[in-house]
């Protein structure tokens, strides 16, 4: 069959303009891919591959042990202490900040004088840093001279032993971080909270509904998109926390506040032990890449974006 002239002029020119989107996709991502590959797979995959052998950071040659590092790390009681460390303080944090974190934004979304400079001032300890944070709150939990300890005394109260009491070191350190992350969390409500139309509000008030019903049933369920995403977000860094505890109380007394992110860096900068330190990362990342596809499996569904 004859070609007419001209027919391959005409369909290269359409194929590259169906292509011209993809291109262009690939020019915007190519960068953030490359970024990523780098410094955050590249780094995951370094740590898992470190994980299998028995290494002092210092030595040029390396050990392999195969899976023996995972053998003494899952036979070791400490581990199961620290996992249980780790999710005492995770759901303390996550619950402490998402709650507080809602009622403040409800507080600041109403009509009140100086409610801005409040709004202002509440979120100011979020882009403080955590040792900073840390160093300031340790005067303040002193259990003879803190701010805490006066309060206390003045109601008749014995102040605890924070830093040497394993039964108060964990609230002590969840009560810090809870106080440095409220402003985010408040911040991010108090954003949906002024996207929710107030014509639902009315309709609900026709229909005869008071504020808990409204609350229930409009606020919490518009929210739902930020309680999603602080819920995930707040998890993860919980439980990659690292700078208030080692500041406050470097993970004691008696490990009461060791994390399995401690946990990682007392074994690789303190003991020396690589292949140790890179089998808790490593059961770490698996555990927060199971966390959060629990919980966009089973959240995300009941998120309501309208």
């Amino acid at each position: 069959m004859a070609v007419a002239p001209g027919a391959h002029r005409r369909t290269v020119p359409a194929v590259l303009r169906k292509s011209i989107p993809y291109i262009f996709f690939l020019l915007f991502i190519a960068p953030n891919i490359i970024l990523l590959a780098v410094f955050t797979y590249r780094p995951i995959i370094e740590n898992i591959r470190l994980s299998f052998y028995d290494w002092d950071l210092i030595s040029p040659t390396k050990r392999w042990v195969g899976l023996e590092n995972y053998i003494d790390y899952f036979q070791d009681s400490t581990s199961l202490y620290v996992m249980r460390n780790t999710l005492v303080f995770t759901v303390g944090t996550v619950a402490g900040t998402m709650l507080i974190g809602l009622a403040l934004a409800l507080l600041l979304n109403l009509r009140l004088r100086g409610r801005n400079v409040a709004r202002t001032v509440l979120f100011a300890p979020y882009v403080l840093g955590g040792a900073a944070v840390g160093i300031v709150w340790l005067f303040i939990f002193d259990p003879r001279f803190g701010l805490i300890s006066g309060i206390l005394d003045r109601i008749g109260l014995p102040s605890p032993n924070w830093y040497n009491d394993p039964n108060w070191a964990m609230p002590m350190v969840i009560i810090v971080y809870v106080w440095k992350n409220l402003g985010y969390a408040t911040v991010v409500y108090l954003a949906g909270l002024q996207t929710i139309p107030r014509d639902l509000y009315e309709a609900a008030q026709v229909d005869g509904a008071g504020r808990w019903a409204q609350f229930r049933h409009v606020t919490l369920p518009m929210l739902s998109p930020m309680t999603f995403f602080l819920l995930v977000t707040t998890t993860l860094g919980s439980m990659q926390a690292f700078d208030i505890i080692s500041v406050m109380t470097s993970g004691g007394p008696l490990d009461s506040t060791k994390t399995m992110v401690y946990q990682v860096y007392e074994e690789a900068f303190v003991r020396f032990r690589v292949g140790d330190a890179s089998t808790v990362a490593t059961v770490l990342f698996f555990i927060l890449l199971g966390v959060t596809l629990l919980q966009v499996r089973l959240l995300e569904r009941r998120v309501s974006y309208g």
